[in-house]
């Protein structure tokens, strides 16, 4: 048994309730599952390119990337919006990823971007994503500081094009002094607990 094996059998182990509780609630199988391959891109903003993490290795893409034994392009590019994302996608795909995880949204959020706008952007890349062939874990985030208006959308883009989805990455750290570096980025314990939510998912598309 391979090292990686070990390391997903013992992630497993770790979050069998709930990574149950997650296959129950899919309401369908998510597409380009199993991956063609197991190389995998984090695409998206500040958070994927860790801002307030004390150093690269406290980022929740290399926390995860060390979880689950597992080689993870890290594709964050700070003040990204949806907009300016879509640029980007020949790059992410570039190597021919098998999976996809795409956190993109905050900074439409901080630039009052029409919503409509943004999930408009959020659907391409997502095909774009899925019409090379490679699997997509949707991370959602806040729409608002009073209200969350963007969970809604976000659920409704997993379940139209069949992703794997984390809602609300940050639920629970903003505002909590003890996660957060500012008030947009978390620091190192917010990211490791960003990492946990993250692996969880992607463990689960991998297998």
């Amino acid at each position: 048994m391979t090292s990686r094996q070990v390391a997903f059998l013992g992630f497993g182990i770790l979050v069998l309730v709930p990574a149950v509780f997650f296959l129950v609630r899919s309401d369908d199988a998510i597409i380009n599952t199993p991956p063609k391959n197991q190389r995998v891109v984090v695409f998206g903003d500040s958070l994927v390119e860790g801002v307030g993490a004390t150093t690269e290795k406290k980022n929740f893409v290399s926390l995860v990337s060390e979880q689950l034994h597992l080689e993870i392009v890290n594709k964050g590019k700070s003040g990204d919006t949806t907009e300016g994302a879509l640029s980007r996608v020949d790059e992410v795909l570039a190597g021919g990823p098998g999976v996809v995880v795409i956190l993109l949204g905050g900074n439409d959020v901080i630039r009052r971007i029409p919503k409509k706008e943004t999930f408009a952007n959020l659907s391409t890349i997502i095909e774009r994503v899925e019409q090379s062939g490679a699997a997509v874990v949707l991370l959602g985030v806040r729409g608002g500081i009073l209200g969350d208006g963007y969970e809604k959308d976000y659920h409704a883009l997993a379940k139209k094009y069949h992703t794997a989805y984390v809602p609300n990455i940050l639920e629970g750290l903003i505002g909590d002094a003890r996660y957060m570096y500012d008030g947009i980025h978390p620091n190192d314990q917010g990211y490791a607990i960003i990492a946990n939510r993250v692996a969880e998912v992607l463990w689960e598309v991998l297998l």
